[in-house]
């Protein structure tokens, strides 16, 4: 706490009135996170769009979301009583009421669609942030991802 404290130009008690702990740090973060994801999904004017801006979203803050995805369910759903519950999810409900626009029914009426899409978009995002997929075979992966995201909304849309 006193690292974290010297590195944000203040003291250990001013720190300790706005977090317990550690762990209380790292749900900042997280839902800092969480809500840039949400503000990037949501301005998207499409389904692809989005997929296309949460993917580069990944790319471009790489620590920030391995942080997200390595820390998430530790904090907030093994010890849910402790955090008050499941965290809100706005970039899940952004994406289910763009998935309604472009698909018709209800919000909550394409969560399958809605979680093979982030499946797709999460895998791409970790291959390509861990450099299983080598740099220079990165712009033919994304190609890859677009194309992937619209047979599956194409395949959604016949359902």
């Amino acid at each position: 706490m006193r690292a974290v404290a010297e590195a944000a130009g203040t003291n250990t008690p001013s720190l300790y009135r706005r977090f317990r702990n550690r762990d209380d740090i790292l749900r900042g973060l997280l839902e800092h996170i969480r809500l840039e994801i949400a503000v990037v999904i949501d301005a998207a004017t499409s389904v692809e769009h989005a997929c296309e801006r949460y993917l580069d979203y990944a790319l471009r803050h790489p620590r920030e979301y391995e942080l997200f995805y390595q820390h998430n369910f530790r904090l907030y759903h093994l010890a849910p009583a402790q955090t008050g519950g499941a965290p809100n999810r706005p970039a899940r409900q952004a994406m289910r009421r763009k998935l309604a626009e472009r698909l018709g029914d209800s919000p909550n009426g394409h969560e399958r669609t809605l979680l093979a899409l982030w499946m797709l978009a999460h895998g791409t995002a970790m291959l390509l942030i861990d450099r299983s997929i080598l740099p220079n075979e990165a712009a033919q992966a994304k190609a890859v991802f677009t194309r992937s995201v619209k047979a599956l909304l194409k395949a959604a849309d016949t359902l």
